[in-house]
C-alpha cells in the first residue's frame, strides 16, 4: 500500500470514519472520469483542490459539478487573494500530489471548506492519496474528518 494511502486510511480511522479506499483501474484525473469509474453522478465526486490562499494553503471540497469561484471564496476567508496552487505548493501542504489529493492525510491540518452541494448526495466520493484511490464518504463526514466549513463556493 501506498504511503499516503496508509496515512489517508489512519485517518479516516481516528476520525471514526468506515468507508474503505477502493483501487481504481487507472488514474482518474477528472471528476467525470472518477464518477464513470465508480458509477456515481459526477456531482458526487468531492474535488479536493488546494488554492494558495495570501501564502496559506486552503483546501475546497467542492462537488465535481462545480467550478470554484475564487473571489467569493477569498471573500470567505478574508484572504486578499486567492489562486490556484502550484503543484509544488499543494504537496508541501498535503504530501501528495494533484490529482490524488485526499481531504485528510496531510501533514498538518489544512483549513477546508466544504461545497455544501455535497450535501445532495447520500455518499459522495473523495481522493485516497494517489490519483488512482477513492473513497465512499458522506458530506457530514467530510466535515467531521476535516474540521471543515460549510460554504458556497461556486
Amino acid at each position: 500500500m501506498h504511503p499516503n494511502v496508509e496515512r489517508v486510511t489512519a485517518a479516516l480511522r481516528a476520525a471514526g470514519v468506515p468507508g474503505e479506499i477502493v483501487e481504481l483501474p487507472g488514474a482518474a484525473p477528472t471528476a467525470q472520469r472518477a464518477a464513470e469509474m465508480v458509477g456515481c453522478e459526477v456531482g458526487a465526486i468531492a474535488n479536493s483542490l488546494i488554492f494558495d490562499a495570501d501564502g496559506a494553503p486552503l483546501l475546497v471540497l467542492t462537488s465535481g459539478a462545480h467550478r470554484v469561484d475564487t473571489a467569493r471564496v477569498a471573500a470567505l476567508v478574508g484572504a486578499a487573494k486567492v489562486e490556484r496552487a502550484t503543484p509544488d505548493f499543494v504537496r508541501a501542504a498535503t504530501g501528495q500530489a494533484i490529482g490524488g489529493v485526499a481531504p485528510v492525510g496531510h501533514p498538518a491540518p489544512v483549513r477546508t471548506l466544504v461545497d455544501v452541494w455535497l450535501d445532495r448526495h447520500a455518499e459522495v466520493w473523495a481522493a485516497g492519496g494517489v490519483p488512482h484511490t477513492v473513497f465512499p464518504t458522506t458530506y457530514g463526514e467530510l466535515l467531521k474528518m476535516t474540521g471543515g466549513t460549510p460554504a458556497e463556493v461556486e
